[in-house]
């Protein structure tokens, strides 16, 4: 049976990715491709690597133009999936991009956004304990933020095992331009961000910050206090996430590490590496795989773990498409076997 999907958004990044991937997935027939400015245009002529679609013309985003498909994608920005996700059929498989459905506490959406909280929708990280029942044959999904994913797969294992405490918590991610989308901004232009790198959203403003928050918390049992900052690197795309957290009394290197070895050991997307080898985005750029490393900084007993991911793949269209076949039954993989791209 060929699973027909619609994908809005098609002409930014998240978007465009939705589709690279789809375009290889072998259950899948390409419906409705749909954006707001760009409406009318050809789509080889925005994302030109796109060339199985390329002769593809972008219609409106409108709810009639998505609905009548088993599966749509909202890469919306965000306060946008809501009200067009509100209106589609209940029983079509809507996966949500965007950060409309992410955050359980309505307090916290609404200090972070701004907006009316929307609801909760089953989060797209099958990774995390209890997450891929969640999403089976569920017909709404909440693709996570592309920094909370390498944040809450780098510290997860620690806060499931209980050995990490939950009052310091610190993450630091760099992440290529492509996260900030395709709409021009002075400090986004090349010659800003070629040999420079920069942070932003500092000092616990950044609205990734409750996600995580979110996520540990229910490992741990206990509410987790994340202080997070963002950087931006000079690539297009990638992020590497550097997260530590303070250890437990008594917990030893080598209870660490079989911690984080037996949570991923059966994981397809998410690799601890060898001792020794660190991540790289270069290494998982392009694919829905995960890299991280672990060490033990005893002088000032707290873990150190670095997670490499594609923003745009794993962050992203990746995880959107790993939910969805979750959902749908298929197998887990389906289109999503590409390996990373190097150099």
């Amino acid at each position: 049976m060929t699973i027909s999907v619609a994908v809005s958004g098609a002409s930014g990044y998240a978007g465009g990715e939705v589709l690279r991937i789809l375009a290889a997935h072998p259950e899948v027939e390409i419906g409705a491709i749909t954006a707001h400015s760009q409406a009318g245009a050809r789509l080889g002529s925005i994302a030109p690597n796109l060339y199985a679609l390329a002769d593809r013309v972008l219609v409106d985003t409108t709810v009639e133009n998505l609905a009548g498909h088993d599966v749509v994608f909202l890469a919306l920005p965000h306060g946008a999936s809501a009200a067009v996700a509100a209106a589609l059929p209940e029983n079509t498989l809507v996966i949500d991009a965007g950060a409309d459905h992410r955050l359980e506490s309505a307090a916290a959406w609404e200090k972070f956004y701004g907006s009316p909280h929307a609801g909760f929708w089953p989060y797209g990280l099958p990774e995390l304990p209890g997450q891929r029942e969640q999403l089976v044959g569920t017909k709404r999904v909440a693709v996570p933020g592309c920094y909370p994913t390498g944040g809450q797969l780098a510290l997860a294992p620690g806060f499931g095992a209980g050995v990490l405490e939950a009052d310091d918590v610190v993450i630091v991610s760099a992440s290529g331009t492509s996260g900030a989308g395709k709409s021009l901004k002075p400090n986004l232009l090349g010659s800003e961000v070629m040999g420079s790198m920069s942070t932003y959203g500092v000092g616990g403003i950044h609205r990734h910050i409750p996600e995580m928050e979110q996520g540990f918390s229910k490992l741990a049992g206990e509410p987790v206090t994340v202080s997070f900052t963002p950087t931006l690197a000079p690539m297009p795309r990638g992020i590497l996430t550097t997260a530590t957290a303070k250890v437990k009394a008594g917990v030893s290197e080598a209870q660490l590490r079989e911690a984080w070895v037996n949570a991923y050991a059966n994981e397809q997307f998410v690799h601890v590496l060898p001792e020794g080898q660190w991540p790289t985005t270069g290494a998982v750029q392009g694919s829905n795989h995960v890299q991280l490393q672990l060490a033990f900084d005893t002088h000032a007993n707290r873990v150190i773990v670095t997670a490499a991911l594609d923003n745009l793949t794993k962050g992203t269209a990746g995880a959107a498409v790993q939910s969805m076949n979750i959902a749908l039954g298929l197998p887990e993989n389906t289109g999503l076997l590409m390996q990373g791209v190097a150099p």
